[in-house]
């Protein structure tokens, strides 16, 4: 069976080009039809749904579709849960600022009844890839503000527990992928713990080259994936 074609989106050129270096390393194990393309989509979660959209609907309308999206990048990692040096494979990509915030506490946008605030990894895929790459296995908060107060990042974290990481993208390209009908999975390396921000403190070169080393790792699992299934009497 040929491989999913896979398109990962990344936010920034240091990302993607991140990724491609492991796309050109020797851990590269199958034919260039299952080389995952990579793209860099822009900051945050509107940036990344529409350029991701338009990705795939070239893809689609070429007769060439994506069978698998992948959200990927660096980001903040929850302590205790994920460190500076982690890589996180998403077990939920959660739009984790979108709602209303109320005396009370904060309302998502599916208790409002206005949509959904989550997207799901496909089945046993996410568990796959996490075990490859040595990865933490947990939620992924997207937000369009990064967390910079230890108030925020306190509820954040109660408001999703075992929350593992925090990017601006995910939940843009996944909001994206569902609307074509796409399997998603967001991967992300950690460069700042998610607080009070001290750029002095950020490990972006370490997390990109994490990044790097963990696409290495994630490619056999990837390419072995068999996409979602198709009905060959179309």
């Amino acid at each position: 069976m040929e491989p999913s074609r896979m398109l990962v989106v990344t936010a920034v050129p240091a990302e993607r080009d991140a990724v491609a270096g492991a796309l050109a390393g020797p851990a590269r194990t199958r034919v260039a039809a299952g080389r995952p393309e990579v793209l860099a989509a822009g900051v945050g979660p509107a940036a990344a749904a529409a350029r991701t959209a338009a990705a795939l609907t070239a893809a689609a309308l070429a007769g060439e579709p994506y069978g698998l999206v992948i959200s990927a990048g660096v980001g903040g990692g929850f302590l205790p849960v994920a460190g500076i040096g982690s890589t996180v494979v998403a077990s939920r990509m959660v739009a984790a600022d979108l709602g209303v915030e109320t005396p009370q506490r904060f309302v998502s946008l599916a208790e409002l009844g206005f949509g959904t605030s989550e997207h799901l990894p496909p089945a046993g895929l996410a568990e796959e890839a996490a075990g490859a790459a040595g990865a933490v296995l947990g939620p992924v908060l997207t937000v369009a503000t990064v967390t910079g107060t230890a108030e925020r990042a306190a509820g954040l974290a109660a408001r999703h527990p075992g929350a593992a990481a925090e990017a601006m993208e995910g939940f843009g390209v996944a909001e994206a992928a569902a609307g074509q009908g796409v399997p998603v999975l967001e991967v992300r390396t950690v460069s700042n713990v998610v607080g009070p921000r001290d750029r002095s403190a950020w490990r972006i070169a370490e997390a990109l080259a994490a990044l790097t080393v963990a696409f290495g790792k994630l490619l056999p699992v990837l390419e072995s994936w068999p996409g979602p299934v198709r009905d060959e009497r179309k």
